[in-house]
């Protein structure tokens, strides 16, 4: 059977919002990309995801040509912490179970209330993200009679693994839901190797219907550029060496190692104006202004920190960037550090390394199959702000090296281009139609 219309459930994030936001990330990106290459296919795509704003199109063409994302009017709309939101998914399921097949929704653009009574299948397959997408998508296909796919992006049981603070975990309805999803699902994508044997080990999940499909690349927008090129571009002296971070700036994410390894590489330099000079780190992602503070505690943390630390004139938090621009941030970087206590892959250190920069990262979760250790960047262990500093140092004091990385890097991410993830995807896909 030929793949014709597909839907894409982002129940709580959507793919068009500014990366490096609170619930903005990865998964955003494989959402928006993999609809962006199934359209380029002559597949039509509608990605449904939750209405943030009363002032946002019901129906947005942007994402590209054969491809929409549809806001769901479920619950206020305007953003929500994650924890209120289970609450809204039978409203999410109700509307777009409701959702209109003739015309294909165009009807919707005015109003918010679809007609009711439809109850043909509009589409081919669901693909839903992240847990409560999974919860609609089950619905829907009893309501459809359409089968699923699903991808977590995260596991809650590893997220509680790691977690430091009761603040941190996850809650008891997630876990419950991610393992029935792991019993009802069509199929179940996992990022790496490992992450299928978690699925297996920790939710019971069956192996015969797991596929390995990783998140991938765009390598027409990140690739090599010469760094003093992308340096002007973002402005910053062309003798200064950067240092980057970029994600949602989450306890997990580990940034405070970072912080904390700048800390001892400053102490070695002997406290010297020189190095303060020379050296700078970069943080994309959050809100660092006072609204921002009051609103996420690990930027307000993360802030306190600095101060602590005295890093004042070494790290500048610039907030989140349109992906328009991470490109140049990642080429400008003499390496990108992604100390994180947790990662179900680390799309963050792919995009780095097509950029030919080379990376640091804690030797944990997907980022452990990603990153190829002395090769195209350093594993380390998490938590440990010495091996951050050590492996920072290698890199920023021989510059052969740190090329050499790179252009490995570059060349170790072509294999994750977006094209050919599509075609792993699809092969998943027509198992199930």
């Amino acid at each position: 059977m030929t793949i014709r219309k597909v839907a894409l459930i982002s129940f709580h994030t959507s793919p068009l919002a500014t990366l490096g936001g609170k619930d903005t990330g990865g998964m955003n990106v494989f959402v928006r990309e993999t609809a962006r290459e199934l359209a380029r296919r002559n597949i039509d795509v509608d990605v449904f995801t939750r209405s943030q704003s009363a002032q946002t199109l019901r129906i947005d063409p942007r994402i590209a040509v054969n491809a929409r994302v549809i806001h769901v009017p479920a619950g206020p709309e305007m953003p929500l912490p994650k924890r209120d939101l289970p609450q809204y998914v039978p409203a999410f399921t109700e509307w777009m179970c409701r959702f209109v097949t003739s015309g294909e929704g165009r009807a919707l653009t005015g109003g918010s209330q679809p007609p009711t009574g439809l109850h043909a299948a509009p589409y081919d397959l669901i693909h839903s993200h992240y847990w409560l997408s999974g919860l609609v998508a089950h619905s829907l296909r009893q309501c459809w009679g359409t089968e699923f796919i699903h991808t977590f992006h995260t596991l809650a049981e590893l997220k509680n693994q790691i977690a430091q603070r009761p603040e941190e975990m996850e809650s008891e309805e997630r876990l419950k839901a991610e393992c029935f999803l792991c019993s009802v699902a069509g199929r179940i994508t996992a990022s790496t190797k490992l992450e299928q044997q978690q699925l297996v080990r920790f939710y019971g999940a069956g192996s015969a219907r797991i596929r390995i499909v990783p998140p991938g690349v765009d390598t027409s927008r990140f690739h090599p550029i010469e760094q003093s090129y992308a340096k002007s571009v973002i402005g910053i002296p062309q003798d200064q060496r950067m240092v980057l971070f970029a994600g949602r700036i989450e306890p997990l994410k580990g940034v405070d190692t970072l912080f904390r390894a700048m800390a001892i590489l400053r102490d070695r330099a002997g406290q010297s104006q020189q190095f303060t000079r020379n050296v700078c780190v970069a943080v994309i992602g959050g809100d660092p202004s006072e609204r921002g503070l009051r609103e996420n505690d690990e930027m307000a943390r993360l802030y306190a920190l600095r101060d602590e630390l005295g890093l004042n004139d070494l790290i500048t938090f610039l907030g989140a960037r349109d992906q328009d621009t991470l490109q140049f941030y990642y080429a400008a970087a003499d390496c990108l550090v992604m100390p994180s206590h947790y990662e179900s892959f680390g799309m963050v250190a792919l995009e780095a390394m097509a950029c030919g920069t080379p990376v640091v990262v804690s030797d944990v979760g997907g980022l452990s199959q990603l990153v190829r250790h002395n090769q195209t960047g350093f594993r380390v262990q998490a938590r440990d702000p010495a091996a951050v500093a050590g492996a920072i140092e290698r890199l920023l004091s021989n510059e052969v090296l740190r090329r050499r990385m790179g252009h490995r890097a570059a060349c170790y991410a072509e294999d994750y281009s977006w094209i050919k993830i599509v075609d792993q995807l699809l092969g998943v896909y027509e198992e199930i139609i």
